[in-house]
């Protein structure tokens, strides 16, 4: 194990040249981050937890029952035994040869057995007030982190001149509220990543754990080799916009219309700009750029930037299908209600909503409704009994 110990914390990977741990051991002067300071958020990530669970149960659900939000889940499908086997042994999605053999061995017609799996799937989805309790949590966490960062940044040297965040690099103390903001950051991300497998199902799952994992690498990796400072910025930069978007949920979920909608708007906006605007010319240009020149390239360096490249490849995507959600929004907008969060089921899970507690429409429709978005079933503003899928960022 301490052969083990030595080639994971090899100095020539972490540190740059002629620079060794024993150069940042933390001092009565000076005080340097430490790999065994991360330890705490692992219990931190337990107490967010259940900071969460009490903030859901006494503070978030008031609220929503306060704005008349549904407690009750979708409608139950009738008990049937045969069914029930088909749907918890073989499949959820019956094919349209299995649809036929069940009706012919329940007499019933193919319409009610489908409707039957649509209700089913639905019972095992939670409610609206389940969904407008876990946004407005994050919405709550996000809005206090950001408004910490905003406030600890604006007193900082780098937040002006990224150039400060490479001077007498590695050799730059950790502050209290550094250390702090860490920990905090890492705590929550921790603490997703523990709930990712039990809370509500999105369609961008595999997505998100990818995005989860990469947060908590480059919240890690930046703490262990003092990159804190960039880190800083990366993580106040990523919290703006995920603020706008829990917002637009909860006000989705609270079927205020023309809220939600200004909500999306600014989100988007903010999302685009910050995620392929300002954090490739500003960060990224800092990392790779002026780092190279202030101190150059070690291997630690070559992951950290890898990971926020990756990072990056994630938001053109989200871009790509935020920007694709606005475009078929407003291209409805003509002949319906805009609503921004009102999309079809293949758009991103994050602002999607399900129409599985309606009926499908005949095949020819529903090919065409599913091409273009139209089906007036996938709307949200009415059919918040139904499901809402999260993102998240």
């Amino acid at each position: 194990m301490a052969g083990v110990l030595a080639w994971f914390w090899n100095e020539r990977f972490w540190l740059p040249h002629n620079v060794t741990w024993a150069d940042l051991k933390s001092t009565d002067e000076s005080s340097f981050p430490q790999a065994e300071d991360l330890y705490l958020a692992c219990p931190l990530a337990f107490c967010v937890f259940m900071v969460r669970l009490v903030f859901e149960r006494f503070i978030a659900r008031p609220c929503a029952l306060g704005l008349k939000i549904q407690a009750s889940g979708p409608q139950k499908a009738q008990p049937n035994a045969i069914l029930e086997k088909v749907f918890t042994a073989i499949t959820k999605h019956p094919d349209e040869k299995r649809l036929e053999g069940l009706s012919k061995q329940l007499d019933w017609d193919v319409r009610t057995i489908q409707r039957w799996f649509r209700q089913r799937r639905n019972q095992e989805k939670p409610s609206t007030l389940a969904r407008f309790c876990e946004s407005m949590w994050r919405f709550t966490f996000y809005l206090y982190i950001f408004t910490y960062g905003v406030r600890f940044l604006k007193k900082t040297l780098w937040l002006w001149n990224t150039r400060e965040c490479w001077n007498n690099y590695p050799y730059q103390a950790l502050t209290v509220d550094l250390h702090y903001y860490y920990i905090v950051e890492l705590s929550f991300y921790l603490s997703l990543l523990l709930t990712q497998f039990t809370d509500i199902r999105r369609k961008d799952f595999p997505v998100m754990l990818v995005h989860h994992l990469a947060a908590i690498s480059l919240i890690t990796f930046s703490y262990v080799n003092n990159m804190a400072r960039v880190g800083t910025l990366v993580m106040c930069l990523h919290d703006a916009a995920d603020v706008l978007l829990e917002a637009a949920k909860m006000a989705n979920y609270a079927k205020c219309q023309r809220l939600c909608n200004l909500l999306f708007v600014m989100f988007a906006l903010v999302f685009v700009s910050s995620r392929l605007g300002v954090f490739p010319v500003w960060v990224l240009n800092s990392t790779l750029f002026e780092s190279w020149e202030l101190v150059g390239p070690f291997p630690s360096w070559w992951v950290f930037n890898l990971l926020l490249l990756l990072l990056l490849v994630l938001h053109m995507f989200w871009s790509y299908l935020i920007v694709k959600i606005a475009c078929r929004a407003i291209s409805r907008g003509k002949a319906a209600k805009w609503n921004p969060l009102d999309v079809s089921k293949d758009d991103r899970s994050d602002v999607e909503s399900s129409s599985d507690e309606e009926d499908d429409p005949p095949c020819s429709l529903k090919h065409h409704s599913s091409s273009n978005g139209t089906n007036g079933a996938h709307g949200t503003n009415g059919y918040l009994s139904g499901t809402h899928s999260h993102d998240d960022h």
